[in-house]
């Protein structure tokens, strides 16, 4: 079995971190990393993420979080946030760096240029959120993976109060929301789903193989 597989079985939401170990910077520069560079839908990237390790704001996070002990007792959390909006001057700058790093000739960039911002000038700003949130979670996938193969403990969230953590965190100031919370560190030696079986259904009652 590939180190990818027994990591992923390694992996669980933790119930229980050990608050009295921290993540190394190394392995969250890492998870950083990783983030920067999770696909999205055009390679727009619109999210941010926000890396929290002040003890003081993550205790003020728990009641807002479903009272999810978690929040507090994590070594980091990550919070993933969306900007209120995405506009042309969004877009333009993506194709600036475009340009920058391929040198892409500007003949070339013009159609999917004026397609991309013909597509999303088209939606609602609630069919945007969406769209965003998508990408969102296609970053918190590629973090749970990354963090399960540098064997760093983590627990997806979306049991929180939005509108909470932006005023806490000072969010809303900066234009982003949050849409979702990913605590991380050391599973605690006495966390009561520490060494429970993982339960999946067989693969190949999910996998459908056409040939």
């Amino acid at each position: 079995m590939s180190n990818s597989i027994d990591n992923l079985k390694w992996r669980y939401a933790v119930k229980k971190f050990d608050n009295n170990k921290i993540i190394s910077d190394e392995k969250i520069n890492i998870l950083k990393e990783a983030f920067n560079l999770t696909p999205t839908s055009y390679g727009l990237q619109p999210y941010k993420l926000v890396v929290l390790s002040n003890k003081e704001l993550q205790q003020q996070l728990v009641e807002h979080s479903w009272n999810q002990q978690q929040v507090a007792q994590a070594s980091h959390v990550f919070v993933i946030t969306v900007p209120t909006e995405i506009t042309s001057e969004d877009v333009e700058e993506y194709f600036k760096l475009v340009k920058k790093i391929r040198n892409t000739p500007d003949d070339v960039i013009k159609p999917f240029r004026d397609m991309l911002s013909n597509s999303l000038g088209s939606k609602s700003p609630e069919e945007l959120f969406e769209w965003m949130k998508n990408q969102a979670y296609l970053a918190l996938g590629n973090l749970m993976t990354v963090a399960a193969n540098e064997k760093i403990d983590s627990c997806p969230m979306e049991g929180f109060i939005p509108e909470k953590y932006d005023e806490i965190l000072g969010l809303d100031k900066l234009n982003l929301r949050s849409v979702l919370v990913l605590p991380l560190g050391i599973r605690a030696e006495d966390c009561f789903m520490k060494d429970l079986e993982k339960v999946r259904k067989k693969t190949e009652d999910i996998v459908i193989e056409l040939s």
